[in-house]
């Protein structure tokens, strides 16, 4: 049985971001795809561009708040974040 220390445990609003980012991702990424094979449709191109710029923002907002989502990101503080939140199994 795995024990959760109270700084493990995620908020409703950390947990709501990283939804909205999961989606937002999926989003992109299958937009990517789609445009691989039909690269001049003017709509999917709108929607890519639409998305991964919101991508970026609700990203910047998470890691401004909770910390680093992924290890390849350059760490900003003076000590690595990037080990204080919860492993996905965690959640």
């Amino acid at each position: 049985m795995m024990r959760y220390d109270r700084q493990n445990l995620m908020t409703h609003q950390q947990l709501s971001m990283l939804t909205d980012i999961q989606k937002l991702h999926f989003a992109v990424t299958d937009l990517a795809l789609f445009l691989d094979t039909h690269p001049n449709d003017p709509v999917a191109l709108y929607r890519h561009h639409t998305y991964a710029s919101q991508l970026r923002q609700y990203r910047d907002a998470y890691e401004a708040q909770y910390g680093p989502l992924c290890n390849m990101n350059p760490e900003m503080s003076d000590t690595w974040r990037y080990i204080n939140s919860p492993w996905p199994w965690e959640m």
